[in-house]
């Protein structure tokens, strides 16, 4: 492996535990419906909320709305902005880096290598993580879903970051949390593969990342 010049990093459940932040905000969520006077069992409640939650897409913005129609009949205004107003007070007590991120993207910095963010998001939403956990200074640009119109299974994003990037892909590094989002398109575009175990539920079948890691911390090593 030659000397690593650029990494691009998947953002959430790479940079940030995001499915920890979505379950407690929806939780809160729910129980300040509750709390309002909505008829559900809390447990209950949650899990149907976050069937609509993934039905309609994890960054859907009219989740509570849908959920409300379901469960009363009708949008609830007290309900709903009682549900918005938890969610985001919970949402930003839980908008926290992973273990090591900070201290990593800084030594990493201070070795000269770029730092990208490639993600499925919609920029604003990516920045606004970035931002809210004081980290977007150490990257040098963001690669949002609006850039390219497709998924990075798509592998169009990650041509899009090497291409703004100008370097080989075997200078590139690529680490994220998905064997299919991260890991495959990395393969295929001959940039070296990183899979963060610590973010992911996914086990390594067929496909094997050139590296495996458990903490952030464990990337000093490769660069």
């Amino acid at each position: 492996m030659g000397k690593i010049k650029a990494i691009i990093f998947d953002l959430d459940n790479t940079l940030i535990d995001f499915m920890k932040m979505k379950e407690e905000a929806a939780r809160s969520a729910i129980r300040a419906m509750i709390k309002v006077g909505l008829k559900a069992d809390e447990s209950d409640a949650y899990k149907k909320f976050m069937i609509t939650y993934k039905r309609l897409g994890i960054e859907s913005q009219n989740a509570f709305q849908e959920f409300l129609k379901s469960e009363v009949g009708r949008i609830d205004e007290k309900m709903l902005a009682a549900a918005i107003n938890a969610y985001l007070k919970t949402k930003d007590s839980f908008m926290k880096p992973y273990p090591n991120v900070k201290p990593g993207l800084r030594n990493l910095k201070s070795k000269g290598i770029k730092l990208v963010i490639v993600t499925d998001a919609p920029k604003v939403k990516a920045y606004q993580r970035l931002l809210a956990m004081d980290i977007e200074k150490y990257f040098d640009f963001v690669i949002g879903f609006e850039d390219s119109k497709e998924k990075k299974k798509r592998e169009l994003p990650f041509r899009i970051a090497i291409e703004k990037l100008n370097l080989n892909p075997a200078d590139i590094m690529a680490v994220g949390d998905s064997i299919k989002r991260d890991v495959i398109p990395a393969r295929k575009l001959d940039m070296i593969s990183v899979f963060a175990k610590y973010g992911s539920s996914e086990k390594v079948e067929k496909i094997k990342p050139d590296f495996e890691i458990n903490d952030f911390s464990e990337i000093l090593k490769f660069v």
